[in-house]
């Protein structure tokens, strides 16, 4: 390819050109020009949207505000006569400040809320607010006259709970001592936390559409209680423990006195059981014994004398004494074999032994002769003192063995 000739057109124009831009009128000219293309192009990013106004008034619609061919990209206005302002047509966030407010049951909370929202209408937002710092204002003045007012028409238990269909483990019911609902049971939730933020996104939401405004949400970031509230919650929670506790303790004392109870009742039962079983023995043995004695008793006549003498000799061991004092009548039984000795019937035969033995003595006595031996004396002989008579104690006397 052959080179362009110097006095060619092109290349003569590219450099009346390049004198030019080195000029200082053609460097004026440069930054003029750049200056009108600044001023009358604008570009516009996905998350702006764009107002056009002309002297302070909107002039078309807003620009990327919502799907469509006039979207982001390099626009063109009017360069001193038109006004490009941006907006946010992102999500944005509002928290306000913590309010004290009261709730239906005059309890005094500290609510701190917070939202989300979005310019919706770009050309009333510019008209109405200008700025964001105006619509944050406007945002603290309704949500927070709302929230006053839901919180107002509820108990604090909807603003504690979240749900209401949020099950709770309880205590046992404690009884209230004015008959009311018990300290330890829950009063029921009828709408919860959730409920009522939905309550002040309704109330609020409306109100806010006059500037242009969408409110997407309200929640209630923090729930506090002031300190005189604070106190009392304190003390109701200390009361309503110790009344758990001491039904814990009544209980117990309970249990345990219906263990002592039934303790002492199977510890009588078994020792009633046991006294019946040894009296049962006892009079098994006493009807034993009984039997034994009666058929001894019954077994001669002389059985039954040696009975009543071994009785009287067991009544004297165990009533007379060196002290022992008593007062009878002559004809007593008790000192009867003192008195006299009947005589024993005579033996069989000639030689024969006194019944008891070969060697027994008489009864009444050790040294006493056989009875109706040729020794002994006639019973009432001449030498037998009279029973009763001078020689003979009394009956009961002091010297009485």
């Amino acid at each position: 390819m052959s080179s362009l000739p110097i006095n060619h057109p092109l290349l003569t124009a590219g450099r009346r050109l390049a004198q030019f831009v080195l000029s200082p009128l053609g460097a004026v000219t440069m930054v003029a020009a750049c200056l009108a293309v600044a001023a009358t192009s604008y570009t516009v990013d996905q998350t702006e949207q764009v107002v056009i106004t002309q002297f302070g008034r909107p002039v078309g619609s807003a620009i990327n505000a919502h799907d469509g061919p006039d979207g982001a990209g390099l626009h063109f206005k009017l360069p001193f006569i038109q006004t490009a302002h941006t907006l946010d047509k992102r999500i944005l966030e509002w928290d306000g400040p913590p309010s004290e407010m009261p709730t239906r049951d005059k309890l005094y909370v500290v609510v701190d809320t917070f939202a989300r929202w979005r310019i919706a209408d770009p050309l009333k937002y510019l008209q109405s607010l200008r700025d964001e710092r105006s619509a944050v204002s406007r945002l603290d003045d309704i949500i927070g006259s709302e929230t006053r007012n839901v919180v107002a028409r509820h108990d604090l238990i909807e603003m504690v709970r979240s749900d209401r269909e949020r099950v709770v483990t309880l205590e046992a019911a404690l009884p209230d001592p004015n008959g009311g609902q018990s300290l330890a049971r829950l009063p029921p939730i009828q709408f919860g936390r959730r409920e009522l933020e939905r309550e002040i996104l309704a109330a609020a939401a409306p109100k806010v559409t006059l500037w242009g405004i969408e409110l997407l949400d309200v929640r209630v970031k923090r729930l506090n209680y002031r300190s005189g509230v604070i106190d009392k919650i304190y003390d109701r929670m200390i009361s309503e423990r110790e009344q758990i506790a001491e039904r814990f303790r009544s209980e117990g004392a309970g249990e345990a006195a219906k263990i002592a109870g039934r303790k002492e009742k199977e510890l009588r039962q078994i020792e009633s059981d046991a006294y019946r079983k040894e009296q049962e023995i006892m009079g098994e043995a006493d009807a034993t014994a009984s039997g034994v004695y009666a058929a001894a008793y019954a077994s001669s006549p002389r059985a039954a004398e040696f009975y009543a003498f071994t009785r009287t000799l067991e009544t004297w061991r165990q009533t007379l004494d060196r002290d022992a004092t008593l007062v009878l009548t002559t004809d007593s039984e008790l000192f009867r074999l003192l008195k006299r000795i009947e005589p024993a019937p005579a033996a069989a035969g000639p030689s024969a032994p006194a019944a008891g033995g070969p060697a027994a003595p008489a009864a009444g006595g050790p040294d006493a002769p056989a009875a109706g031996g040729p020794d002994a004396p006639a019973a009432g002989g001449p030498d037998a003192p009279a029973a009763g008579g001078p020689d003979a104690p009394a009956a009961g006397g002091a010297t009485a063995p």
